[in-house]
């Protein structure tokens, strides 16, 4: 049963493959912020995936986030999702990433819960 205060968390180490340089996103050697975005994401959607039923899933629709600190190549990331809101299928997640320094990224992020065969059916 998906409720309020489902919540996981992500751990990943910043590489030559999630530096801004290598995504696209800047030009130098720190945790990118489309992969502090994606780490976010897999724990929003871990938070709730062992709840669903069958058939179900969530897709992100909505993020909303502050990058306030770089992380070197070497440091482990990790986020952490929390359930704060469910209305329908929309879920809203408080997001949270931080290194050995402490907090790195802050924010919100919205995802829908959807039957997957009729998702997928919708692209074509």
């Amino acid at each position: 049963m998906v409720e309020k205060g489902l919540k996981s968390e992500s751990r990943t180490v910043v590489s030559a493959e999630n530096v801004a340089a290598t995504m696209g996103s800047g030009d130098m050697q720190v945790f990118a912020t489309p992969a502090m975005v994606a780490l976010m994401e897999n724990a929003a959607m871990n938070a709730v995936a062992g709840v669903l039923e069958p058939g179900v899933s969530t897709v992100g629709v909505e993020m909303s986030v502050s990058h306030v600190k770089a992380s070197p190549v070497g440091a482990e990331v990790t986020a952490s999702a929390v359930l704060t809101e469910i209305d329908g299928r929309k879920l809203t997640f408080e997001v949270r990433a931080w290194d050995d320094k402490g907090t790195i990224g802050e924010g919100r992020h919205v995802r829908f819960i959807v039957d997957r065969e009729r998702f997928l059916a919708k692209l074509g």
